[in-house]
């Protein structure tokens, strides 16, 4: 439900074979919502991450459930989030490499532009057939009654949808965020894209400017720089990518300003105006006026909750800027509702809305205690290198004052990394002080996201950082960098008296 707040059916551009095939999936044309029965056990808002597996895991087990979507099924992560996005990343990584293959590894020389077109037409191909997963007629395969339109609680039991009204036992509010878009003159009339919109292009700008730093301004950024255009980054901070650590977030800059992305930080936007065929951006700089000229611009400045229009007040659930209130449990002020996802949580990861789903399912269904303060919740920004995180950051760390033994392994160390050349990275774990107990872990690398679960795995777990080191890692691997890093703990464990033991052993066995 994040995606097409205010967007109508259909809306979705280009409206070739492939958005029609994605469109007769997650909002299929014609579509005629089920009569409501008398009482739902599970009635589910949003057909997001979170929703859906809300609604397939309570059908399931053999309950009453509703799901109902106002725009697209499959939310932000099918349609304009994960499967788009990874897409144009991964086409990028490639059209990076073969330019670099000759001055790399002795490979032929690239010349000529990409077809950027083909690129955004292989994302939509690949999005299509993704889509069949997250479709309504697959949900109705499964049991859920789907239906489309705009929901609206009409008191604490009660939700209308389409002139029916579903009363439930239990309801989930899963309706996600959307992108926050800043107040600036002339932004409206110029134009902008935000995620929502962004993968609806069909030809490569010449010059893009982004507003933000995050993981999707990042992400974004450099993916079109590869492409071949001129992408500049307005930051209202000092650096990028503030939640992770800074020696991580440097390492990422600077391999972007190498692809030929340009950063202005501590810019505020000001305002936006059309000068021919230009969009010029405005924005001031250390009390000093600037101008950006651009052909596109990419609005990625934070989220923003989807809680209009639901009659949230109707049913007793409070709420505010950062979304639906909800406890440790995930239940609302109404006790009777729970909440799942972007809605409720500030890891607005997809990962993060399956896991509440679960959760949900747990304690609205049963009478569980799953509590969403337990999860470990990694993250991990699809730049190139990547960066991943788990548990701790350096901040928390510094916040809490907590006393740590931290240990850092540069890729350089690992073979693996270096034949590959892709040794600008490192591995940080924060330890528990005098103890291999692991509270957080930082992975740079350029395929951090797929190795950080061993010490996610491992923190859930209970597992110390020693058990890690002590499980045999395939020579040559990037994920050697665990045992190194396991190796420099346990080196640590050799004190001066226990060397003054060991060598008196060994005087005493010759």
């Amino acid at each position: 439900m994040a995606v097409g707040a205010g967007r109508k059916y259909g809306d979705i551009q280009p409206l070739d074979s492939f958005n029609r095939e994605l469109l007769a999936h997650v909002h299929p044309s014609g579509w005629t919502n089920p009569r409501a029965r008398e009482r739902y056990h599970l009635v589910v808002v949003g057909a997001g991450t979170a929703g859906r597996v809300c609604a397939s895991a309570a059908a399931g087990l053999g309950a009453s459930v509703a799901l109902v979507e106002r725009h697209l099924m499959g939310g932000d992560c099918l349609n304009v989030g994960c499967v788009p996005s990874k897409a144009l990343i991964r086409a990028a990584r490639s059209w990076h490499a073969a330019r670099e293959s000759a001055a790399s590894f002795g490979g032929p020389a690239a010349t000529g532009d990409g077809d950027f077109g083909a690129v955004m037409q292989r994302m939509r191909s690949l999005r299509a057939a993704i889509s069949q997963i997250d479709g309504a007629p697959r949900y109705t395969t499964l049991g859920v009654d789907v239906f489309f339109g705009d929901a609206r609680f009409t008191s604490a039991k009660s939700i209308e949808v389409e002139g029916q009204t579903l009363r439930f036992r239990r309801a989930v509010v899963a309706t996600g965020a959307r992108a926050a878009v800043p107040e600036a003159p002339g932004l409206a009339e110029a134009g902008y894209r935000t995620n929502e919109t962004i993968f609806e292009l069909t030809t490569l700008p010449k010059r893009l400017l982004v507003v933000g730093a995050g993981p999707i301004g990042c992400e974004l950024a450099q993916a079109f720089a590869r492409f071949g255009s001129a992408v500049t980054v307005l930051n209202r901070a000092a650096r990028i990518l503030p939640r992770d650590d800074a020696d991580a977030a440097a390492i990422v800059e600077r391999a972007m300003m190498r692809d030929g992305v340009t950063f202005q930080h501590n810019a505020v936007l000001k305002s936006v105006e059309l000068n021919g065929g230009d969009k010029v951006v405005r924005f001031e700089r250390k009390g000093a006026s600037h101008s950006a000229p651009c052909d596109e611009i990419l609005i990625a400045a934070g989220r923003a909750p989807n809680v209009e229009g639901l009659g949230l007040e109707s049913a007793g659930i409070a709420y505010g800027e950062r979304g639906v209130t909800a406890d440790d449990s995930l239940r609302t002020t109404n006790a009777r509702v729970f909440a799942a996802g972007d809605i409720a949580s500030s890891y607005q990861f997809t990962h993060m809305a399956d896991a509440h789903a679960r959760i949900v399912i747990t304690n609205a269904l049963f009478p569980g205690r799953s509590r969403a303060s337990k999860l470990v919740v990694p993250w991990t920004t699809y730049t190139s290198p990547e960066v991943a995180h788990t548990g701790v950051t350096a901040e928390d760390v510094a916040a809490s004052r907590q006393a740590v033994d931290t240990f850092t392994t540069p890729l350089h160390d690992v073979d693996r990394a270096r034949l590959d050349g892709e040794d600008e990275g490192f591995l940080r774990v924060y330890l528990k002080k005098g103890t291999d107990k692991i509270l957080g872990a930082t992975l740079v690398a350029e395929h951090a996201g797929d190795m950080i679960s061993e010490i996610t795995l491992a923190i859930s777990s209970g597992l110390g950082l020693g058990k890690v080191g002590a499980a045999i890692h395939p020579y040559p691997t990037q994920a050697e960098v665990f045992r190194k890093t396991a190796d420099s703990w346990r080196r640590t464990k050799l004190t001066q008296r226990i060397k003054k033991l060991l060598s008196a052993y060994f005087r005493w066995v010759r």
